[in-house]
């Protein structure tokens, strides 16, 4: 940190992004993007296998409030040893609506959960078990649309752009061909790099009521790649799945227990 204070030609770099975060944990909006669908909330979650304090598992939830998505509520649970199915996802969504309730005073109408962290044998369960727990409790039934979040694919993908083969541009969507027949499926490239080949994201549709196109969902899927207020640019993955990650990280590596209540409409894990 010192190293880095003393070099005087990024200094104003390095006190702008930590004033964004300073202004973003206390609840501050950076920025948001144009989203035209109402009563909408955007739900991400994860989890992290906690190898020190009793090797627990961490499940977190991040839900969205508004609807320019720049406003979010959090929770976790602590589950036990390698466990990456949320047993506690009931108790986390049931707190999501309480807040989207006190904030919009209405629930939901639709409901968009992006999971990250499954693998393909995992996702007969998270349909089946996971947000089963969900359907239990909810009485209006909104429209939900529930996605897989895979980043670790080894596809590739190239466009050949000017007579020269390069990585595609971002924003690029491939829903065809390469995807599976039997899947509500797609990839999106979110990110550009300077060196070698940018990595896709691949997304999985396992249970949908929401009405929305594959190509509305696409582009919704990829604002929300803007979404992550601690990284001035487009990241990989929605922003709820990134913030999920990063509570779940902090509390599986630093805190050990679940944070204070008072702490859910804070982006204090950033």
């Amino acid at each position: 940190m010192g190293r880095t204070l003393s070099k005087p030609q990024g200094l104003m770099s390095v006190a702008t992004k930590i004033a964004l975060q300073m202004a973003c944990k206390m609840g501050g909006e950076l920025w948001s993007v144009e989203i035209p669908l109402k009563q909408l909330m955007i739900v991400g979650i994860d989890c992290y296998h906690d190898t020190t304090a009793g090797k627990r598992s961490i499940g977190a939830l991040v839900a969205s409030l508004n609807q320019s998505m720049s406003r979010w509520y959090s929770n976790c649970v602590l589950q036990h040893r390698g466990q990456e199915i949320m047993d506690e996802l009931k108790k986390c969504l049931c707190g999501a609506l309480k807040e989207y309730l006190k904030f919009n005073h209405c629930l939901p109408s639709r409901i968009i959960l992006y999971r990250d962290g499954v693998g393909d044998g995992q996702l007969h369960s998270v349909v089946n078990y996971e947000f089963f727990q969900y359907f239990l409790f909810i009485c209006s039934r909104p429209k939900i649309s529930v996605v897989v979040v895979k980043k670790r694919i080894s596809s590739r993908f190239f466009a050949h752009i000017n007579g020269k083969v390069s990585n595609p541009p971002p924003g690029t969507v491939v829903d065809s061909d390469v995807t599976r027949p039997e899947w509500y499926d797609f990839y999106i490239v979110s990110q550009a790099v300077r060196q070698g080949s940018v990595s896709p994201t691949h997304y999985n549709v396992v249970y949908d009521t929401s009405g929305l196109k594959p190509d509305h969902m696409q582009r919704l899927t990829y604002k929300l790649c803007h979404m992550y207020y601690n990284w001035q640019g487009i990241i990989r993955v929605p922003a709820p799945c990134q913030y999920a990650h990063k509570l779940a990280f902090l509390v599986g590596q630093s805190i050990h227990r679940e944070p204070n209540v008072k702490l859910g409409n804070l982006l204090f894990y950033l």
